[in-house]
Order: structure tokens, then sequence, then C-alpha cells
């Protein structure tokens, strides 16, 4: 899969600011304003904090948590996803229309500023998981534009915010950060109501994830195994035979989800 990068930190951020001045901001680098701020302050939090995105599908709501002095994370704030397509259930091919639902992670590669659809950044399918069960697609963003074909859509106003906490922990120090996506809150009793459903054991294994983040709220390291996600506290705690291969590399090795490497 081609993948282009678009890097907003280090010296390329700082070029893009020293021309803002002479051609005004441009939208990537909108500043936060100052009633996020405020939110900011009231939740104990300020601008760099670590940053993690979750997705519910069904909800449409995306939520992006942020990571506090004690190192748990607080929601922030809850957007309204506008537009997904398809159905409740993974991605698995080009052209299937489905969004994404699982485990990603984003670097700074995955930002793009010149967006056709204002902002976005690329969620990161297919996954290391998903290159195990041989799903195909490429370009699932979350984005703003309210429109869709395989991505989840926002506001161009709310893609501005969610972009900017993003560029702001990048440039403090964070190199990535999780998304993780699900059909609905993987409560026991919402989970009760697909037992019949055919991706009911997938999500059965999402639940897994989003347990460990409800229990701790402190975002898994996540993995695959045996074609099968995977999850550790911390990335101190990974196994050594696990790899941050992708693509060719042998489908049964353990691997992490990875994001792409800038």
């Amino acid at each position: 899969m081609k993948r282009r990068h678009f890097i907003v930190t280090g010296v390329s951020l700082a070029a893009a600011l020293g021309l803002s001045g002479c051609l005004g901001t441009p939208k990537h680098l909108t500043p936060l304003s100052d009633e996020t701020k405020a939110l900011l302050t009231e939740k104990g939090l300020s601008p760099g904090a670590a940053m993690f995105v979750r997705i519910f599908k069904q909800d449409a709501q995306l939520e992006v948590w942020l990571q506090q002095a004690s190192g748990t994370y607080v929601q922030f704030k809850s957007y309204n996803i506008c537009y997904w397509s398809g159905d409740l259930g993974p991605k698995q091919r080009e052209g299937d229309k489905q969004a994404p639902e699982g485990f990603y992670v984003v670097t700074a590669s995955q930002m793009n500023p010149n967006s056709r659809y204002h902002l976005s950044f690329n969620m990161g399918y297919p996954n290391e998981y998903d290159l195990v069960h041989e799903r195909t697609g490429a370009h699932l963003m979350v984005h703003g534009g309210c429109s869709s074909a395989g991505c989840y859509a926002v506001t161009n106003e709310n893609v501005e915010e969610i972009f900017a906490l993003a560029r702001e922990a990048f440039v403090a120090g964070q190199d990535r950060f999780p998304v993780h996506a699900f059909p609905f809150p993987l409560s026991d009793e919402n989970l009760a109501l697909y037992r019949d459903n055919e991706w009911y054991d997938f999500w059965r294994n999402l639940k897994e994830g989003y347990d460990h983040f409800e229990e701790n709220r402190v975002p898994p390291v996540a993995g695959v195994v045996d074609q099968r996600y995977v999850f550790f506290n911390s990335q101190d705690e990974v196994p050594e035979q696990f790899t941050m291969a992708t693509g060719d590399a042998d489908p049964d090795q353990p691997r992490l989800i990875s994001g792409w490497v800038n």
C-alpha cells in the first residue's frame, strides 16, 4: 500500500509558523480557541496533553481523551460524527464502503493538512490485524466535510479542533496516538443483543481492549497473535518476540499495532 507522509511537527511546523504572519494562519495551524483552552484548564489539562481517540459507530460519536498528570486519561470532549458509511462490522475489502473497526495508531505521518475534506488523519487501515486477515483498502480517514465513503466524517470546525489537539500533543512529544473504533459501547448488555450477529466473536475480541481501558483509563498497547488482538498494560510489558513488522512479514509472527513509521 502506497503511503503518503504528512509531517506537521518539528522543523516543518516551525517553518509553517514562520510563514503564518505573512500569509494568514493555515487551517492546520489554527490555534486552540480560548473556549477550548478554558475547558482544558477546567479539566486540569493543558495543550500538549497526550491524546487518545475512541469512536462509536452506532452512536455516531468520536471521543477525545487526554492524559492527566497522574498518567490516566480523562474524556475531554465528544464530537458528533455527522456521517459514516456502511453497516456495523469491520471493513474487509477495497470498495465495500465500510468504516473500520478495531485498534489503530496514528503518527504524525498520517496527519494530512492538505486534505480535500478540509483536514484529516489516516487511521492506519489496514493495520497488522487487518493484514493477517487479508483485508484490503486504503485511505480510511477521520476528516471534515460531513461526507464519507468508508471514513468517519465530522464538521470542519470539529476536525480543526481535533487536528489542533493532536498537533499540540505531537509537538509536546507524543509520537503516536491510539484510535479505537467500536461498533457501539461494548458492555456485556450491549454485546448480548448481538449474540447471533456474524461479527459477535470479533466484537468479543474487541471487548477485551475496550474493557482494559474502561478499567484502567489508560489505552492498552495492542498487538496480534494467532489472528486475534492481544493487549498489554504498557510497552514495557510487551514480550520480546513481538515485532513492529508489517506487510510481508510472517503472518504467524506476533506483532504490534504500530501505525506508520515517520
